[in-house]
């Protein structure tokens, strides 16, 4: 059986796994990253995915460690309902699946061979849930202890996720700087605002619908040259 880091042990690797997640560059590297941390860091661990849950039942794997786990994840509904265990996650950080065949299997882990899960909440808001989930192949894999790895690590993978988000988010908006420019200006005379507002308002608006700044800004600038679209405070 694999060792797990305990106490100072364990803030030396949480430490070294936040360095590890930062490092990685872009959101999709540290999504990966985080994946493969998880089945070193988490007591009781073997597969770990993270998955994207919106509101309606649009769903999708967005990093794994192997196969079993997007079969795990997808195969049950099909990748347009998740796990209906996941739909907690909305009003509760943690669901942890003590044994898949408690009831008589049949369920998508018990298929893929997977006894145990515990998921929990990278990111929530009104239209869309991010879920990191560890899996094992024998139950109740995971106790109070792996809960509370889990938390304190889904902590650091949030940060290191935002700060990789909003460093592609400046580097596109460098790259689209006229672009930009434009959507700022409108911005500035539609609210009332000045520069470093109306760029804050158009990165939040990208973070909130899950649209690229360049994309976000073309619509803005289409919509003001009457192309169709919504602005950035339309719903």
């Amino acid at each position: 059986m694999p060792r797990f880091p305990v106490g100072f042990e364990l803030a030396e690797a949480l430490t070294a796994a936040a360095r590890q997640l930062h490092a990685t560059g872009t959101p999709d590297n540290t999504l990966s990253t985080a994946v493969e941390l998880t089945v070193r860091l988490l007591p009781g661990a073997e597969h770990a995915g993270i998955s994207e849950i919106q509101r309606g039942g649009r769903f999708r794997t967005l990093a794994w460690t192997d196969e079993v786990v997007r079969f795990a994840a997808e195969s049950r509904h099909g990748p347009r309902e998740p796990h209906p265990d996941w739909d907690r996650l909305w009003t509760t950080p943690v669901v942890r699946t003590d044994d898949s065949e408690a009831d008589g299997g049949g369920t998508a882990l018990s298929r893929a061979g997977l006894r145990s899960a515990l998921s929990l909440r990278l990111r929530a808001d009104r239209r869309r849930l991010t879920v990191l989930t560890a899996y094992a192949r024998k139950p109740h894999a995971f106790d109070e202890d792996a809960t509370r790895v889990g938390r304190l690590f889904t902590a650091h993978v949030s940060l290191a996720l935002d700060a990789a988000t909003v460093r592609e988010q400046l580097t596109e908006a460098m790259r689209t700087r006229d672009l930009i420019g434009q959507a700022t200006g409108i911005l500035m005379e539609r609210l009332g605002i000045d520069a470093a507002g109306a760029f804050d308002s158009l990165v939040k608006a990208s973070q909130r619908e899950n649209v690229k700044l360049r994309d976000l800004a073309r619509r803005i600038v289409d919509a003001n040259t009457g192309s169709g679209g919504r602005g950035v405070n339309e719903r």
